[in-house]
């Protein structure tokens, strides 16, 4: 099976001028040793976020949030889509979340000054579940607090049309930084492809996280995620799309976030229309009445450029 190790998966931008690490197949398995999004910085709770000890973060933006790609797919071209199937993620054996002066939304807390006035990196255990591995292991809050593994790749996306974007707060109809949970292991994300190959890249998944990521952190960590991707010819969508076992989910990026949730209740309804045969009225209908219907918000954190991002769901039995 072809692989990017991890000491691959260090690139910082979406770049179409990168070239690919690999050439895959459609339907091939391959995969993907991602690194944390520090790039291994944050390893004790003596690790604080300061900037200026930072490695990367002389640099503006900052080279944080690495991602591991290009992979180029065989016979992908501009006007298709790019269907990602992740099979598996298995997780390293601890992530981390570190707060602290300006960053996040109580980044300059007076209500609560210790969030404001130093800095605080948590470190989290992780033990293997039943598998023997982390893919169903359970992460370790404190000595009283734990849940189980639910890992995603936090950032997914291809070469977007004609610039090159950073992977730290790069987000569009491509992909990007959008720290989707549904990014995740039997889920299947469909991505408009711009340039021949489509140019894939990810990186940055979390062993969990909270709606929102409140702070800008959730549980990164680093790991191990197994893929295999397949070429939808052409076949437009207006923004990223997820097709779960039992649900589709309409995803969109903006600021504020009711520009987001409007965006992706609308792209879900053109779904309904386009592929499923509703017309326009009963599916804006649809989405008013069915008590199923279900608005996620992935992430809404001020962290740099970042756009909130909400997702539009309806369970597939609404759409035989």
């Amino acid at each position: 099976m072809q692989r990017i190790t991890r000491d691959q998966a260090r690139k910082y931008a979406f770049d179409w001028r990168d070239e690919p690490l690999l050439r895959v197949r459609p339907g091939e398995a391959f995969e993907v040793e991602t690194d944390d999004a520090s790039t291994g910085y944050f390893q004790t709770p003596a690790d604080k976020a300061i900037p200026a000890n930072r490695p990367g973060f002389d640099r503006s933006p900052p080279t944080a949030n690495p991602v591991a790609g290009p992979v180029y797919v065989e016979g992908a071209e501009r006007g298709d889509a790019l269907a990602v199937t992740i099979d598996e993620i298995v997780v390293d054996d601890y992530s981390w979340v570190a707060i602290g002066p300006r960053r996040g939304p109580l980044g300059e807390s007076t209500r609560w000054p210790e969030l404001s006035a130093d800095y605080t990196t948590k470190i989290f255990r992780h033990t293997p579940g039943p598998s023997g591995t982390t893919r169903d292991g359970t992460v370790h809050f404190s000595d009283r607090i734990s849940w189980p593994i639910t890992p995603f790749v936090g950032t997914l996306g291809v070469c977007p049309d004609r610039e090159v974007v950073t992977s730290i707060d790069g987000q569009g109809p491509w992909g990007g930084n959008l720290d989707v949970r549904d990014f995740a292991s039997g889920n299947r994300i469909l991505l408009t492809v711009y340039h021949p190959g489509a140019l894939l890249y990810l990186g940055d998944v979390h062993a969990s996280q909270g709606d929102t990521e409140f702070t800008g952190t959730a549980a990164e960590t680093r790991a191990t995620v197994r893929l295999r991707v397949e070429v939808v010819k052409k076949k437009r969508i207006p923004w990223v799309r997820i097709e779960k076992p039992g649900a589709v989910v309409s995803v969109y990026a903006d600021r504020p976030l009711e520009v987001a949730v409007e965006a992706a209740t609308v792209n879900l309804m053109d779904w309904l229309v386009t592929e499923y045969g509703f017309t326009p009225t009963d599916a804006y209908c649809l989405v008013s009445t069915c008590p199923d219907f279900r608005i996620h918000v992935y992430q809404m954190c001020k962290i740099a450029k970042l756009s909130y991002v909400a997702g539009a769901e309806l369970p597939t039995r609404y759409l035989r």
